[in-house]
């Protein structure tokens, strides 16, 4: 086949043996089979920033370091430069998301290298050698639902613990690889304590698998495993092993505001002796 352009800089500098063919094209990269180093690996062409849109990264970009305020400011301003060094930050993102995931024992595409904007990593395959196949393209027994979708909510909770969200996760960045269900694209993950939305994404990423599993498995769809995991992650109390049971009762009680008051007040009065006290004593 002919060589992809991006591809060339890779087989010059010897990361990429050869290319084999063309795996996939999405809106943000192209994806090609390879081999590299005796390897059959696959390598995700990142567009380029022209043929990308930046609609609605604003939530995920929050919290995320930037290497300098220059390159704060550009991007801010949405200028040209800008717009390289925040595709630049989008890139990043999930390269450093794979690395840090896979030490944290998540199940997601080996990595090994990114150079020229093109990450090469693991190909996912199925028992038979073959990519293997999106979540989305299976029709799965209500056993088989049950035991994915336990196997994802403990893989969001790997991330999460690692302090990271995927941000994005459904049927369609889930492979199910020889050994079970594989997550990938990750350039929108975020940072669970240093962004706002962490919250309210990751409530959707639970919901989203629910919704999905639900269609085999119903009783699914009743789990309340995104507050019982969000509440335990907020206390401190969230492990890689913590047992969930779906279930979560929240607390809806009216605070009676009349004690708050009293309280506050209390408060108020004691700091006041205090102070009385330190001056007297001086």
């Amino acid at each position: 086949m002919k060589i992809p352009k991006r591809l060339e800089p890779l087989l010059q500098d010897g990361l990429i043996d050869e290319v084999l063919g063309q795996l996939m094209s999405g809106k943000e990269a192209d994806v090609f089979v390879v081999r590299s180093h005796g390897e059959i690996r696959c390598a995700k062409v990142y567009k380029e920033v022209k043929h990308r849109s930046f609609h609605n990264q604003v939530q995920y970009m929050e919290g995320r370091k930037v290497r300098s305020s220059r390159r704060s400011r550009a991007m801010d301003k949405h200028s040209k430069f800008g717009r390289k060094e925040q595709e630049a930050s989008w890139q990043n993102a999930e390269v450093d998301a794979l690395y840090r995931l896979a030490d944290a024992g998540v199940r997601v595409p080996k990595p090994h290298s990114f150079s020229e904007g093109v990450l090469l990593m693991e190909l996912v395959v199925d028992n038979v050698g073959s990519a293997a196949p999106r979540l989305n393209d299976l029709h799965l027994s209500s056993a088989q639902a049950r035991e994915y979708h336990r196997f994802l909510i403990d893989q969001v909770v790997r991330m999460l613990c690692a302090g990271l969200v995927h941000g994005d996760l459904s049927e369609f960045n889930v492979l199910i690889a020889v050994d079970g269900p594989v997550v990938i694209d990750l350039p929108q993950a975020i940072d669970a304590a240093g962004n706002n939305n962490a919250g309210r994404l990751f409530a959707r990423d639970v919901d989203n698998l629910a919704a999905y599993f639900g269609q085999f498995a119903p009783e699914l769809l009743t789990t309340r495993y995104a507050q019982e995991i969000w509440h335990l992650y907020e206390n401190g109390a969230l492990k890689p092993e913590t047992v969930l049971t779906g279930r979560f009762e929240s607390d809806d009680a009216a605070a009676d505001v009349d004690i708050v008051l009293r309280e506050i007040k209390d408060s108020r009065a004691e700091a006041m002796a205090r102070e009385v006290g330190r001056a007297q004593v001086a």
